[in-house]
């Protein structure tokens, strides 16, 4: 078990949207920590939350409750120009790359810019030089400088991303869906290229993705939300080998199985997530539940240690899913 204090820290966060007598609650309470040098990934449907904590974490949104640290300074107690210095140290690849580059700028003014903001590489020849080695660390070759976006596959544009969120010498990064946008014979390169960045620059990753496959492969630890709230967090291959939450089992038996006569051991997932905008009571989770009882729609479940370091939120933890085979 690592005991030094986490890189990153969030505690009881919230993000809310909308009206304040019927908010969209995007993200409800959700705590955890990733420690530095760890990849944790945060996996769950679409409309779980999952982007909306990278953002919050990195105050792109501002949170409506609960805290972020980061080496143990609240980031939301910051203000404008003390969060903009600390910007160098915490960066986000997005999920788009064909959205997230300027149509109208060279890779060299992408590239420049995020090195003039943080006052990194400021002589010409200075700066010329590390954007010739940022390219060159993920995969492109220093005369792609003088293009434009428009003139680069979707796999070089990410690949340029990742080069931008680089140039300021991270030590955190939110990849939020880096993959989505891209070819499927593309997205191992770009999984492979993060892997290796991240061991030769010793990066910590929140990894954001509704691929099982990849966070797995990728990922130290995973975070399992369903509509704002953690329902289980586990070391990956706790998690793959004997996943405990109902939630968590049901979307291993999702994914894709290379031989159709190969039976998933859990039930898949039926019916849609319900609205963050009227969530059920108690476990958000019961609606789609097998195992739900009465009592599931009274009590709202804590987030509790089952284990060393694998933590469950179900209130019928110690009847069934401790029992139950996975």
């Amino acid at each position: 078990m690592n005991t030094a204090p986490p890189l990153i820290e969030v505690r009881h966060l919230k993000t809310y949207f909308g009206k304040p007598d019927r908010p969209v609650r995007a993200v409800d309470g959700v705590s955890f920590t990733i420690q530095a040098g760890e990849t944790l990934g945060l996996v769950g449907e679409s409309g779980s939350g999952k982007s909306t904590i990278g953002r919050s974490v990195l105050r792109l949104v501002e949170r409506t409750a609960g805290q972020v640290l980061y080496r143990g300074q609240d980031l939301g107690a910051l203000r404008a120009e003390p969060m903009r210095r600390l910007r160098s140290k915490l960066q986000i690849i997005f999920q788009d790359p064909y959205a997230s580059l300027n149509p109208k700028m060279r890779i060299s003014a992408v590239l420049a810019e995020a090195l003039a903001t943080h006052g990194l590489a400021t002589g010409p020849g200075e700066r010329d030089t590390r954007i010739a080695e940022l390219l060159e660390l993920v995969g492109l070759r220093p005369e792609h400088a003088r293009r434009f976006p428009h003139e680069f596959s979707g796999g070089q544009r990410q690949r340029i991303g990742i080069a931008r969120a680089l140039a300021v010498e991270p030590e955190f990064i939110v990849a939020d869906e880096p993959l989505s946008a891209l070819d499927v014979s593309i997205q191992s390169q770009v999984i492979n290229l993060l892997a290796d960045l991240r061991e030769r620059l010793g990066l910590t990753l929140l990894f954001i993705s509704h691929d099982l496959d990849v966070v797995e492969y990728l990922c130290d630890r995973v975070v399992v939300l369903y509509l704002g709230k953690v329902m289980e967090v586990a070391r990956t291959d706790e998690l793959f080998e004997h996943a405990l939450h109902p939630y968590t089992r049901a979307l291993l038996a999702a994914r894709p199985v290379p031989d159709p006569n190969v039976k998933t051991r859990h039930a898949a997932l039926t019916g849609d997530i319900p609205s963050p905008m009227d969530p059920p009571s108690g476990c958000v989770f019961r609606t789609r539940c097998p195992y739900a009882i009465d009592a599931c729609a009274q009590q709202v479940p804590s987030l509790d240690e089952v284990a060393p370091g694998r933590w469950l939120a179900c209130i019928r933890r110690d009847a069934i899913l401790m029992k139950a085979p996975a």
